[in-house]
């Protein structure tokens, strides 16, 4: 019985961590979008609201199995996250981070392609396509079917690849930092990099909202490597107040 208690226990800890990060990224990001982008969010309050509640039904998914991680890494040892930064070559530090980042966006682009069939989209996808236009504030707007999907990627990778905790960090940071910024509406990364080389292979912003534009293109996380791969890389998206 006190397995079950810690477990639980830790599960809801994590889920008020993840929500709280939700909460002070989007709104931070969102406030970035008051300043640089005046009224561009404006007449969206009823949006925002929905967006802010299906968010935190999602941290409290997301929280759940990475409750179940944490307890487990720390009172059995169960995952292969490490903290000895000597326990694996330096240079394995940002290469795992890498693997991370590579096949999180695999099972994303595969599992979100999945979503947009029509049943699967009525059922669960409509929910996030309902921000029309998506704000900072939509990036975990899931139904709790797809949210479930997105929960399980990283925890299970923390059983099958060694990564040191810090690296998994940068990986979580990662994760939220590109979810929010991908649905600001507004391009916050520089021409430069958007539209130049780098921008030919990494998601920003413009990107994205190609996708909420057409529906049936850009379905990548983090890189355009699967949609480039598999032909549904639509280029960028046009912003109604923004600027690329």
């Amino acid at each position: 019985m006190t397995m079950i208690v810690a477990v639980l226990l830790s599960a809801l800890a994590m889920s008020v961590i993840v929500g709280v990060r939700y909460l002070l990224t989007s709104g931070g990001f969102a406030l970035a979008t008051q300043v640089r982008q005046p009224g561009l969010y404006s007449g969206l309050a009823q949006q925002i609201r929905r967006e802010i509640g299906w968010s935190l039904a999602s941290a409290l998914i997301y929280g759940v199995p990475a409750g179940v991680i944490a307890w487990g890494w720390q009172e059995r040892g169960w995952t292969r996250i490490y903290t000895d930064p000597g326990a694996f070559p330096l240079w394995y530090l940002p290469l795992s981070v890498l693997l991370y980042l590579l096949l999180h966006d695999s099972w994303f682009y595969w599992t979100h392609r999945w979503m947009h069939r029509p049943r699967l989209f009525r059922i669960a996808h409509a929910v996030h396509h309902a921000s029309r236009p998506p704000t900072a504030w939509a990036a975990m707007s899931f139904h709790p079917w797809e949210a479930l999907s997105g929960a399980v990627v990283i925890p299970a990778l923390t059983f099958l690849i060694p990564i040191h905790v810090g690296a998994l960090a940068a990986v979580l940071t990662i994760m939220t930092i590109m979810g929010v910024t991908n649905h600001m509406g507004w391009e916050l990364f520089p021409r430069g990099l958007v539209h130049g080389p780098l921008g030919r292979w990494l998601i920003t912003a413009s990107h994205h909202q190609r996708h909420h534009e057409q529906y049936a293109c850009n379905y990548g996380l983090y890189f355009r490597f699967w949609d480039r791969l598999c032909g549904t890389d639509r280029g960028l998206g046009s912003f109604g107040k923004g600027s690329v």
